[in-house]
Parts: structure tokens; C-alpha cells; sequence
């Protein structure tokens, strides 16, 4: 089964998501910040990382960077408010990483990881 592991410190937004993609038939595991993903993300288990990029101790962006060196076959893509940092590639993105600007469709999320999973 494919695991994707969320981060997001909005706790509305975050089980809203996680919900989502459970229902879509992912496994997801969902914590409220990037220094708390990144333990996971050293198991190696996680297929797909969706990280906003604002949050607190560790921005996604950071957390990216640190995920690529842990698993650097796990796919990114990362969720933001701001869409001039949707507009403009975020600087030390990972390369195919993929920016979805909120508010966004569920659909659109989905179909977006079905994607970057496939890729």
C-alpha cells in the first residue's frame, strides 16, 4: 500500500487532508510539523511527502531538502497559501517537486499524487 506522510501545522487543514487521502485509499500519517516528520521520514517507508510550506521550527522547504538526503525516491509535493511562492519554483525546491497553491479541489490534490506516483 502506498504511504504518504503529511505535514501540515494547521490541525483543521491537517485532519481535513488526512481524511482525504484515506478515503482516496492511501495510508497517511500526519504530524503538525516538519522537525516531527523528519524521524519518519527516516524509516523510509513513506512513498510521497505533502508538506505546507509555512510552519513553524522547519519550513517544507527545509524539510524537503532533509527528506531528499533520508529518501531520496520519496516524492514531494508541497501545499501553500501564498501564491507567489506557487508561482515562482520555491528556491531549494526538490527539482520534481510539485507546488499546489490552497485553496485547492480535493480532486485536484488526489489526482495530483496519483501523478507524482506514477511518475
Amino acid at each position: 500500500m502506498v504511504k504518504i506522510l503529511l505535514a501540515e501545522d494547521d490541525d483543521s487543514m491537517r485532519a481535513f487532508l488526512a481524511k482525504a487521502i484515506q478515503r482516496a485509499g492511501y495510508e497517511v500519517e500526519a504530524v503538525d510539523r516538519g522537525t516531527a516528520a523528519l524521524p519518519l521520514i527516516a524509516t523510509g517507508t513513506f512513498d510521497l511527502l505533502l508538506t505546507d510550506i509555512v510552519m513553524p521550527e522547519m519550513d517544507g522547504i527545509e524539510l524537503a531538502q532533509r527528506a531528499a538526503a533520508l529518501a531520496p525516491n520519496m516524492q514531494v509535493v508541497f501545499i501553500t497559501g501564498f501564491a507567489a511562492v506557487a508561482l515562482n519554483r520555491p528556491e531549494g525546491a526538490p527539482q520534481n517537486a510539485k507546488v499546489l497553491s490552497k485553496p485547492f479541489h480535493l480532486r485536484e490534490l488526489i489526482s495530483e499524487i496519483e501523478r507524482m506516483l506514477a511518475a
